[in-house]
This record gives C-alpha cells, structure tokens and sequence, in this order.
C-alpha cells in the first residue's frame, strides 16, 4: 500500500473480525464487478440510444474494471484509484450526453466548462495518485498527497451532485420517465464517495469497514441503471435560471475550495517554508472571495453569462413580465405615481438605476413628464422636437451610446444636445399605443453598460407597448373622470335653470300684479317679502353652481311638514289656488332645504298641468309608520308609458318650454332623505304624487298608539 494505513480512533475501528471485512471488499466488489460487466454485455444488444448508449457502456466497463480492481488489491491500490476517477469520468460523460443540445447539435459553452472543471478535478486525482511512486522514501509527503487526493475526491463527488440535481429538476414530466432509477444510483454512489473520502481525510487513511461496505452498495445500484433504456427525450428541458445559477455558484464555490485545499496541502508537502508566503497564499484567496462572492456587479455578470451561455434567451421572461406588472400595478396609497413605476418597471430589465419618461406634447413634441430615482437630470420641459418622435415611432429604440461613438447619423441629428452631453443616458425606449406615439422613456446608464441586441430590442419594444397601453389607459380614465365632471356640472347647471325658470316665472307674476296692487299696503309688504325670498334662492343657487363653493345641505332632523308646506305654498299661490287638505301636522326627518325644492318642483307642476280654475291640493297625513304628503292636481294627466318609461327620465316633458327634469330632480332629493315618490296617474283626470318619508311623531298624539 502507497498510502499508509494509521491507526484508527475507536469510533472509526472496524467491530468486525478483518478476515471479515477483507472478505465483503472482495466479494462485493466481485459481484459488483460482474453485474456491470453483464450491463455492458446487455448495453451492447442495445441498437439505439446513439452517444449516450456510448456513453453509458464506457461507463458501466471501467466501473466494472475498477471493481474487479479493488476485489484483487483492496483499498489504497495505484490502479483501483486510477480507475476510479476513469471510471467518474465516463460517469460525467454520461451525464453531459444526456443534457441536451440547445441549437444546431451544439451545447452551451458554460455547460462544457462546468463538466471539464470537474474533469480536471479528476485528472488531478489521478496525478496525485501517481505522485507518491516518485516519493518512496518519503512517507510525510504521501500523507501530504493522500489527503490533497481525497480533497479533490470531495470536490468532484460534490459537483457531480450538483450536476444530478440540475439535470433532474430541469428534465420536462415525460423526460423523468426512466430518468429517477439512473439518477439515483449515480446519487447513491457519489454520496458514498463523499463520505468515504471525508472519513479518509479526517483520520487521514482507509476506513476500511466503509470501504468493504462500497461493494455492496454498488452490487445495489446496477439494477438501477437497468432502466437507462427507457429515458425519454429530454430535449424538453424545463430549465430554472434559479437552480442553474445555484448549481453554477457550488460548483465555482467547490473549486474556489477545493484550490484552497490543494495549495494547502502542496505547501505542506514541499516542507516548512516561510511564513511570509503561506501568508500571502492565504491573503489572496480571502481578498478573491471578498472581493468577488459579496459583489453585486459579479453577480449580475455571472447571471447574465449563465443565461448567455445556458440557455436559449438572455431574458428569464416568465420572471420578467411578473416583476414588470407587479411594479406597474403595485397597490396602495403609498405606492409612487404610475408615471414613475413605468419608467422603474423598464429600469429593472436591465437593472438600470433611474430613467425618465417623456410624453407627446399638443404640438407632437416630447415634454418631461416624470422622473424617476435620477435627482442629477434636469431636463428642458421641451425635452425633443416632434422630428425626433417620429423617429421614434418609425424606428424604434435609440441608444445615445452609439451616437456618442458616432452610429447612427441620422438619428444623431434629431437628438437633442442635452440628451447626448449627459453622460448617464443610455437608451431612448419609444411608447407606442396602436402604432401612434405616446411617449418615451430614456434609461439611465445600468451597472454594467453594454450595447442592445436584437433580443433587447425586442423586449424593449414589448415591454414599450405595454407601458404605453398603461398611460394611454390612464389618459383615458382621467378623460373620463373629466366628462363626469363636466357632467355632473351640467346636471346642476340644468336643475339650477329649471329653479331660475320658476323665479321667473314667480317674479313675472308679481310684477304684473305690481301694475294693478302697488298702492296697497299689504301687497308692499307681501312684494317685499318674496323679493327677498327669491334673492335668497338665487344666491343658494349660485352656491351650488360653483364647484367650489357647495351649499352644504342640512342635516336630516325631526321637521314639521306642515311648517315647510305653508311656506312652499304660500311662495307658489301667487296666481293658482293651492289648498292645503287636513289639518294634521306630523313630525318627519328631513332636510327642509331639499324637501321645499322637492315639494315646490311637484307643486309647480301640479299648477302648470292644471287649468287656472282648478286647484291645487297638498295633503299631509301618515301611512303607518310614514309620514306622507300628497301633491294632487286635476289636468291632463299622464300615461302608465309615460310615468313608466319617461317621467323621471332628464329632459321628457309634456309641457311646451319645459325641461323635463322637475319630477327627476324630485325623486332624486326625496331619495336622497331615505324617502321615496310614488306617482298615479291617468289621462284626462289628473294626477297624484305621494312623498313618502320616516314617521317622527304625530303632532297632538301618540306615535305608537296611532300605529297600532
């Protein structure tokens, strides 16, 4: 034996007898050198399968060999551990010929990198191996290269995990068919490995119970790979970019660590040198993994290389289009304007750290809209002519890049010179809605500046159309937002003439009355007061023109109706009779404001339907729990059609001049007090309106007594 055994802690002795053990190494080993040479024997009736049938039968012989190897010499021999790492490598092998082929029968770059680094590990176990043939006389030295052996051994049986775990989780559901059983025994064997060669380095020799146990467990995994035959197509491959980079990272950091390992252990075998150079040895692997692991750029070289080389796309775009609408439609109050999170959500594809958005002005130049996380830009409010939004919306993306260099002339003399002479401008993203130009969006420089491809333009041309669907749609809802209140507006414009109608009305009246009773006394006093009650109504009028300046309507309180219907009637007899029927008083919850307008509509009319010798009557009673007041007019009465389809509809009316909005403005103010308006009608008979309202109390009575 090269490397020579020590002795053994308790916890790592053999509790079996050694004839024992060197017995189940041969036989394990034996037997297991026989099942993969019948797999060999079986792989070679096997007509398809093409490389990785080739592959998998390289593999299966030296596995056989080195089994057949360690049951002639046991642990430790020169030839067993060479063909061991033979026989990992034709395991690896197998492994590569399974991923597949990304376009034209090539692979990424990337992957052959990963597979030849952890080849290279293997050779270098091999070497080390030999190295002690030529150091005999120096058994210090073969412990030096025994343990920098089985650190590789650690090394590569952890990569050779981490390759496993890639391959299956990125193998499509029909491609795991017949996949799990080869996959497992790969697994089995290499965690083995791994624990075999972490004991060996720890008591720095053979653990000889573990290693009779290895060929047993390898007689336990070649019926596995029985099923090798069955794998299906894994050219569907559901790849993660997560587990890629993962995988990337323990293998990059597997290496970072086993280099240490291994220019340790060389240190130790040359002899005891200076302190100075282990010193500076170890200072530069601690200032590359400080400089490197934490850095925020590295890493996102590393993906991007990682998806350059491993995959089809450079973009991972089920990830991208889920961070692009969460950040245009994050929710909240406290979220930033929707002009600021398009430009972000643009930003963040190429991990730009602000940008600023650019929208077509009335004159079809770009005006400054928004910024976003770019305090040192101060943009013109003009910030480019129309001829450079045509450009755009011809053209597409511009990147200012290549205009600094030069490219691009035409584009160069349509950009505006504060857009090139910043030097943070990268890009200048078009935002067209249904092929018109919305607006743009110019992108800071990102952390790791490059030229667009076609693939960037593409994504940016994307992900400009949803940006300007998202401003257009915004555009649209403040248009919307605009007409409802111009139409809102308009309604209390249309109410607030149909009141000045009947002051007219009103203040006509008293003027032709004027002529005939101006000398009386009492029609002095009578004139004067309902002056002043029209000037009141105007002003209340004006209030609720003005959007502004609302009249703040009173709050719904216990009001006698009677109260408020004498003052409307007594302000709307002035030329028609108007009686009031009854002399019950009941107590409602209302506003007397909104409840006089309501009542006054109603009543005027009641008079303009009815004939100048037919009166109008106004009852007041209750109904239960509910306080009423009737309007009855005897005219020309209405339709059930008519009452049905048209009289609360805005500007439908009988009457010639009207404008159709008194019974609508009506039922609206009722409503509003939690109470209702019912109607009867019949034509040629006249009509009944019924303001139906909560029941306060009953005037000279008992409430609950009168309800029972």
């Amino acid at each position: 034996m090269l490397a020579q055994q020590t002795e053994l802690p308790p916890v790592y002795a053999a509790t079996l007898p050694e004839p024992v053990i060197l017995a189940a190494t041969q036989w394990g080993h034996g037997l297991a050198a026989f099942m993969f040479a019948a797999l060999v024997c079986w792989q070679a009736t096997v007509r398809s399968g093409g490389p990785r049938r080739i592959a998998l039968t390289l593999a299966c012989a030296l596995t056989a060999l080195w089994c057949m190897l360690v049951a002639r010499y046991g642990a430790g021999g020169i030839s067993s551990s060479v063909a061991k790492s033979l026989a990992d490598i034709a395991w690896l092998g197998f492994l590569f010929a399974l991923q597949p082929p990304v376009a034209a029968g090539r692979r990424r770059p990337a992957i052959i990198a990963i597979y030849a680094l952890l080849g290279a590990l293997l050779l270098a176990a091999i070497v080390i191996k030999l190295l002690p043939l030529a150091f005999t006389g120096s058994p210090r030295i073969q412990a030096g290269l025994f343990l920098t052996g089985q650190s590789l051994r650690v090394a590569s049986a952890i990569g050779g995990l981490c390759l496993l775990h890639n391959l299956y989780t990125a193998a499509s559901p029909e491609a795991r068919f017949g996949l799990g059983s080869p996959m497992l025994a790969l697994a089995v064997m290499w965690t083995f490995d791994l624990n075999l060669a972490t004991v060996a380095y720890l008591i720095n020799g053979w653990p000889t119970g573990l290693f009779g146990l290895r060929g047993v467990v390898m007689v336990l995994i070649a019926p596995l790979l029985v099923t090798v035959s069955r794998l299906a197509t894994l050219d569907r491959m559901r790849v993660s970019r997560a587990t890629g980079f993962q995988t990337l990272t323990l293998v990059l950091s597997g290496a970072y660590l086993a280099a240490m390992v291994l220019t340790a252990r060389l240190l130790a075998v040359v002899g005891n040198l200076a302190l100075l150079p282990r010193l500076t040895v170890a200072a530069f692997f601690v200032a590359f993994a400080l400089s490197l692991f934490p850095s925020t750029r590295y890493r996102q070289r590393l993906k991007k290389t990682l998806g350059r080389q491993l995959f089809q796309h450079r973009y991972d775009y089920r990830l991208e289009w889920r961070r692009f609408t969460e950040t245009v439609g994050q929710p909240g109050e406290d979220a930033p304007p929707l002009a600021e999170r398009t430009v972000k959500a643009i930003a963040d594809i190429f991990d730009c750290p602000g940008g600023l958005l650019m929208l077509c002005g009335p004159d079809g130049g770009l005006e400054a809209s928004a910024r976003w996380n770019w305090p040192s830009l101060d943009p013109p409010l003009a910030a480019a002519g129309t001829g450079l939004a045509q450009h755009l919306q011809a053209d597409g993306v511009v990147e200012v890049e290549r205009l600094r260099r030069g490219e691009e002339p035409e584009a160069a003399a349509l950009v505006p010179a504060w857009m090139v002479e910043e030097e943070e401008a990268w890009a200048l993203v078009p935002l067209i809605h249904f092929d018109r130009l919305v607006g743009a969006v110019l992108l800071e420089r990102p952390r790791e500046p490059r030229l667009l491809d076609d693939e960037d333009h593409d994504l940016l041309r994307v992900a400009g159309r949803q940006v300007a669907s998202y401003l257009a749609e915004a555009r649209g809802q403040e248009a919307l937002s605009d007409a409802r209140r111009f139409d809102e507006f308009n309604r209390r414009f249309a109410f607030i003439m149909h009141d000045i109608k009947n002051l007219v009305s009103q203040l006509s009246l008293l003027a032709r009355n004027a002529e005939r009773h101006a000398d009386k006394p009492e029609f002095r006093a009578d004139m004067i007061d309902t002056l002043q009650n029209s000037v009141g109504k105007m002003n209340d009028l004006l209030a609720r023109l003005s959007q502004h300046h609302r009249a703040r309507p009173d709050e719904p309180a216990p009001h006698s109706l009677r109260t408020l219907v004498e003052e409307v009637v007594r302000d709307r007899s002035g030329g028609h009779g108007i009686r009031i029927v009854g002399r019950d008083d009941v107590m409602a919850t209302v506003d007397p404001d909104r409840f006089q307008q309501a009542l006054g509509h109603l009543v005027q009319n009641a008079i303009d339907a009815s004939d100048p010798a037919a009166p109008v009557e106004v009852a007041i009673g209750r109904r239960g729990l509910e306080a009423v007041v009737e309007v009855v007019d005897r005219g020309c009465g209405m339709s059930a059609e008519f009452v049905r389809t048209r009289l609360f509809h805005p500007f439908s009316s009988t009457k010639d001049g009207g404008f159709g909005i008194g019974a609508y403005e009506a039922r609206a103010l009722v409503t509003g007090m939690g109470g209702r308006l019912e109607v009867q009608s019949r034509p040629g008979e006249g009509s009944r309106f019924t303001i139906v309202l909560p029941l306060t109390a009953l005037l000279g009575g008992d409430l609950s007594k009168g309800a029972a």
